[in-house]
């Protein structure tokens, strides 16, 4: 997600069917330190939760080798054009929006703020989700993925 600024932007890597969301603050959109940032957020979970990764065509997202070897995920792009194919996605940075709206400034935000958000956004129940939220529902598929 950019700002009006076009300095600094916010990483939101969402889980499709939980719709738990990391999010976490970029300096530059350079595909090195996204890439470095996205493996540095999927790591910490286990590899159940991080079998592959969908992103649009953006070059933040062109060291998808990196990725791929630092994670031992699966990555995937949608077609150019094709904004239906990443609703979830868009529908998180709606939600996002909200407490980060575009004409802000990164800089007005610390990491506390965005981990704060990061926790109201994961903690809200969604109807989508039966009422659940998207903490509930990670856990829930965790605990279910661990089990087998």
């Amino acid at each position: 997600m950019q700002f009006r600024t076009q300095r600094g932007a916010i990483l939101n890597v969402t889980e499709r069917t939980t719709r738990f969301s990391l999010i976490s603050s970029l300096s530059d959109k350079r595909a090195a330190s996204t890439g470095q940032e996205i493996v540095d957020q999927l790591y910490q979970l286990p590899p159940v939760a991080r079998r592959s990764i969908t992103f649009d065509r953006g070059t933040e997202f062109r060291d998808h080798e990196a990725m791929k070897n630092g994670l031992g995920t699966d990555i995937w792009y949608c077609d150019p054009h094709s904004p239906w194919q990443r609703g979830m996605i868009e529908n998180s940075n709606g939600i996002l929006r909200r407490d980060m709206p575009r004409k802000s400034d990164i800089k007005d935000y610390t990491q506390k703020d965005i981990e704060m958000i990061q926790f109201m956004i994961n903690s809200t129940p969604r109807k989508c989700l039966g009422y659940k939220t998207p903490e509930e529902m990670f856990i829930q598929k965790l605990n279910g993925a661990l089990e087998m």
